[in-house]
């Protein structure tokens, strides 16, 4: 495996998640009879031909026991592949808002990096929480990269109600997936969803450079 693909995107320095920091093949071994194969995601990176890469089952575990979580090994089954299914949607719902926006004529957009901050509430999860829901259980900021334009999408993770009514029987998330108003191409992508979702406009070809029509919301 290449030195590009040992990395993982995540920037844990506040991380909820911090499991996901790729570790030393020592604290791997610790991790006993877990898995130490890695899944390879479907997130191409900025700055390498090839994509990101999940931590395996091993690294997973020694990385929250390095944190005091109290790991459980018979759990790493399930909560590996759960987490590598919210990254996925959560890259999903990015493609979603980048839909006709240009990035397709350098071979599509690409994440140069994202970074957890689960401490560091959003003033949309604010209201939220105003409104009676659940708070966010973690935070992430990820960059990608649209042919040399640079866009920061703010993702809030929420958990979603049970089907069942029986706790952990069925794990569901939500994701509030959005761009940042950073620059004059958030604001307006951002206008352009509200307009489309809420006021039913949506900006044909000829008014829009961007081609924001047909993007989905989040």
């Amino acid at each position: 495996m290449s030195s590009a693909q040992d990395k993982c995107p995540v920037d844990h320095s506040n991380a909820s998640w911090d499991a996901l920091k790729p570790l030393s093949e020592a604290h791997t071994r610790n991790a006993g009879p877990l898995s130490t194969s890695r899944v390879v995601s479907s997130i191409p990176r900025a700055d390498d031909q090839s994509n990101w890469v999940y931590p395996s089952e091993a690294q997973f575990f020694a990385a929250m026991h390095r944190k005091n979580h109290n790991p459980d090994e018979k759990d790493m089954k399930t909560i590996v592949p759960i987490h590598n299914a919210v990254n996925e949607r959560a890259w999903h719902e990015i493609l979603g808002w980048e839909d006709g926006r240009g990035g397709s004529s350098c071979g599509g957009v690409k994440l140069v990096s994202f970074k957890g901050k689960p401490k560091e509430m959003t003033w949309r999860a604010r209201f939220r929480t105003l409104l009676g829901y659940s708070a966010p259980f973690d935070r992430h900021d990820w960059v990608v990269d649209r042919c040399g334009l640079k866009m920061r999408y703010i993702i809030d993770f929420y958990s979603g109600r049970s089907t069942t009514g029986k706790p952990g029987s069925d794990l569901s998330f939500f994701l509030d997936v959005r761009p940042a108003f950073d620059n004059f191409e958030g604001v307006k992508m951002r206008v352009e969803r509200f307009w489309s979702k809420w006021l039913l406009f949506r900006p044909s070809s000829s008014s829009s450079s961007s081609g924001a029509h047909g993007t989905r919301g989040s």
